[in-house]
């Protein structure tokens, strides 16, 4: 065993031997909870568990939330890894070499219609034994998703009057979303979402790719000129994780307390973005004067069976490469996807 993982487990044998009194009591636990950027739409979730599990424990068990104090946004997971921090949020599609099987849920045109679906999805794909072992390699545990709905572009300069005009142009965006961007023969740029502003006004990019509370979030809006209503090449995955030491150093009553906030956390959240952030995204589009573009429906479907046959078929290939089983959890994705969708 190397000296890191000794540290690591003697760090969290001496917190559970302090979190417990001598009379068997538990004390006060406080974990650290990295985040980036600031309190919006996308962490909603993550502050309203914090805020169950303080009222659950009456106190004895608090997150911490950080704001990008603790590490990058692209190093959480790292992070988690050495147990610098107990909890985290990431967006698989930073870094799809570090989760290889997260990265099935940012393919391109998966069909997922809805938040809920979208949580359904991510919780089914959570619990299958090449995800929770690839997460295991970072010592963690995927705790809950981040459902976030199909994301569009927002950019500068002239409105495109067909996908073809997006040919050649700088667009930031990850995972799936990146692939469907070069199908388009488009350049995705990956760059964190707090430099996407500059970027844009300086004009290293044409658009970029979010989902309305990112744009909002993230000040897009200001000095765009148009934004696409009906793309929705995809979206990305961005669970929050747990390291597995701090998870089990917990008492019974404060693990109990943790996992049975999950549920009311994201019910939350879906609320909140139905009540909030979307009663905010139509307004707010009209306030900055937004030109919306929509695509040909026709055009729009031969670009999904293009991103099928080139983008999905190169990841199943890579990942097959690498020992992943990117058949069977193509596969199960897009059973899940099926199972869950919204009746008609």
């Amino acid at each position: 065993m190397n000296v890191g993982k000794l540290n690591e487990m003697f760090r969290y044998l001496f917190a559970s031997t302090l979190a417990i009194g001598l009379c068997g009591q538990a004390i006060a636990v406080e974990w650290n909870v990295s985040l980036w950027g600031e309190r919006r739409a996308f962490t909603e979730h993550v502050e309203k568990l914090a805020e169950l599990v303080s009222q659950k424990t009456a106190g004895e068990f608090e997150l911490n939330l950080d704001y990008g104090g603790l590490a990058n946004n692209r190093e959480n997971l790292d992070g988690i890894a050495a147990g610098a921090f107990e909890m985290a949020q990431f967006c698989a599609g930073y870094h799809p070499e570090k989760n290889p099987t997260l990265s099935v849920l940012e393919l391109p045109f998966l069909g997922v219609q809805t938040l809920e679906q979208e949580i359904a999805v991510s919780q089914a794909v959570y619990s299958h034994p090449a995800v929770v072992a690839d997460m295991a390699r970072w010592n963690a545990t995927l705790l809950m998703p981040s459902p976030l709905p199909q994301y569009n572009l927002i950019g500068v300069g002239p409105a495109p009057d067909s996908l073809y005009a997006l040919r050649e142009s700088n667009v930031r965006a990850t995972g799936g979303i990146a692939d469907a961007m070069r199908v388009l023969e488009a350049n995705p740029v990956a760059i964190p979402a707090t430099e996407v502003r500059e970027a844009l006004d300086n004009e290293t990019i044409r658009a970029v790719a979010f989902a309305p509370h990112a744009h909002l979030s993230f000040d897009t809006l200001e000095g765009a000129d148009w934004w696409t209503e009906n793309l929705n090449p995809g979206t990305v995955n961005c669970p929050v994780v747990v390291n597995n030491g701090a998870l089990e150093a917990l008492s019974p009553d404060h693990r109990a307390a943790l996992l049975s906030s999950v549920d009311e956390a994201l019910d939350h959240y879906l609320n909140y973005y139905d009540s909030v952030t979307m009663q905010r995204w139509e307004p707010s589009l009209q306030a900055a004067g937004v030109e919306k573009v929509s695509f040909n429906p026709v055009a729009l479907e031969v670009l999904r069976d293009a991103s099928v046959e080139s983008a999905v078929s190169a990841w199943v290939m890579r990942n097959m490469v690498l020992g992943v089983p990117a058949r069977d959890l193509l596969e199960f994705v897009r059973t899940a996807v099926r199972e869950t969708a919204p009746a008609q």
